[in-house]
């Protein structure tokens, strides 16, 4: 359970054409792999991502029809390598999709499946506008999946900014948290160092965060897909612009290291808001 591992992020850039970004897609996972990487994480609607001022085009399949799933459930049990499918859209019972999460194990089969819970409705300024909820559902569940190297927590692009997901998930036994994303380019520079080494310092995990990069019609992601250890540091980035992967050495005994030199996993209290009320926040 604590051998140390290679991961590998594959930063790709998807294009409204699901054929040509999944052969692309493979492609660079299979780089991944000749560099010796044992997990490979791929972004957040990796297989197709199109936005204009209708919103956002991923092009829904069930799983059962999905060439995404197929393809990358082939490709993980061919290379013998555990996969994060960062996310594929999938039909939801009430005409939107579910943005959904796939951990796929070294023998091909689906292990774990989350649906992203918090959905980027936002404004950013400049008629730079996003409604995920338009056409997506939201997920329910916090989801902890166990791998060769211990357990694992799933999120997607805008849980990251809900600190709380991240906190659970540590304190139900996470060592390494995803975080797959299409993140903007304005929100990325503003934000994405920030938060994705605050989850890591805040959880004492690895957090394998892989984000497109480009341009997808009028939408054009922040790149810099990031593996940050659980003391904080960036052990390993990826580049603005381009495609890329990134990979990193993972030493999973430095969670316990992280988590023993400051626990505060441990550490909760109760506590009072006073204002114009009180709220009372029961101890967990």
């Amino acid at each position: 359970m604590n051998d140390t591992f290679k991961v590998g992020l594959v930063q790709n850039c998807a294009s409204a054409d699901m054929a040509k970004t999944l052969a692309r897609a493979r492609e660079l996972a299979t780089d991944a792999v000749a560099g010796g990487a044992r997990l490979i994480v791929l972004p957040e609607f990796f297989s197709c991502y199109g936005v204009d001022d209708k919103g956002i085009h991923t092009d829904p399949r069930s799983e059962a029809a999905h060439p995404g799933l197929a393809m990358f459930r082939t490709f993980a049990r061919d290379n013998g390598v555990w996969t994060v499918l960062g996310s594929l859209t999938v039909p939801a019972p009430d005409g939107r999709s579910y943005n959904r999460q796939f951990v796929i194990d070294a023998a091909g089969d689906v292990q774990a499946t989350y649906d992203k819970i918090h959905l980027f409705d936002v404004n950013l300024g400049d008629d730079d506008r996003y409604r995920e909820s338009a056409s997506l559902c939201p997920g329910e569940r916090a989801v902890l999946t166990e791998t060769p190297w211990g357990p694992m927590g799933l999120s997607i692009c805008y849980d990251v900014r809900f600190p709380h997901l991240y906190r659970d998930l540590a304190k139900a036994g996470a060592s390494f948290l995803t975080c797959p994303a299409a993140f903007t380019h304005k929100s990325g520079q503003a934000h994405w160092h920030i938060l994705l080494r605050a989850r890591a310092i805040e959880t004492g995990c690895f957090v394998f965060a892989t984000c497109q990069s480009g341009t997808h019609g009028k939408a054009r992601t922040y790149g810099h897909s990031l593996v940050v250890g659980p003391w904080g540091d960036i052990l390993a980035e990826g580049p603005e612009d381009q495609e890329a992967i990134v990979l990193a050495d993972i030493d999973p005994a430095e969670v316990g290291k992280a988590r023993g030199r400051i626990p505060s996993l441990k550490h909760d209290r109760p506590y009072e808001i006073i204002g114009s009320g009180i709220i009372e926040r029961a101890a967990e």
